[in-house]
């Protein structure tokens, strides 16, 4: 099996192509202090703001993020559309990643549950809710070819039963917090 270390939110994983490391905001540096006050200036009217870009994912419907990509990784929505991913993207409860050769994506979900997808993989998010207040929730996942690492969050802790995992050949039940689930796409 290979081994997972963990230092500091930092996941890696040893012997293996697929990276997923959180990025750590730079120090904010320290403001120069003043000898002089300034004078006050006179308020001014607000300014307008400024139109924000429409999310990708609606909030309420947003089942987590991407954390990294490395390398060709497309998120497909529950219509087919498909974008590229990028660290930060919103996931959709029903999203799709799809990672070409060479390349792997990182995906942290609401119950902070990880999912490393490995190269050539496509891996669907067949349905995903979660409550953070009761911590209710349920996910379905299908791995049609490649590779994916889990490592479970709060539902595959407090309702092993809520947590699957489908491949063509075979439905997995979890019962455990780390592991991995390999599909060669064969039915």
């Amino acid at each position: 099996m290979k081994n997972l270390v963990t230092a500091l939110g930092s996941l890696a994983i040893a012997g293996s192509a697929m990276l997923a490391q959180a990025q750590t905001p730079p120090a904010a540096a320290a403001a120069p202090s003043a000898t002089v006050a300034p004078t006050p200036a006179p308020p001014a009217a607000p300014a307008p703001a400024a139109a924000a870009p429409a999310p990708a994912v609606k909030p309420d419907l947003q089942a987590g993020f991407v954390k990294s990509v490395r390398g060709s990784v497309q998120l497909l929505n529950g219509a087919g559309t498909a974008r590229a991913a990028s660290p930060g993207d919103a996931l959709g409860a029903v999203d799709r990643i799809v990672t070409g050769p060479d390349s792997s994506a990182s995906v942290v979900l609401r119950d902070d549950t990880t999912l490393v997808v490995g190269p050539s993989s496509r891996l669907d998010l067949k349905e995903f809710h979660f409550d953070g207040t009761t911590r209710d929730g349920g996910m379905l996942l299908s791995l049609l070819r490649g590779s994916m690492r889990m490592i479970t969050g709060l539902i595959g802790k407090t309702n092993p039963d809520a947590v699957r995992v489908e491949t063509q050949t075979a439905t997995i039940g979890i019962r455990g917090t780390d592991f991995i689930v390999q599909a060669d796409g064969q039915p």
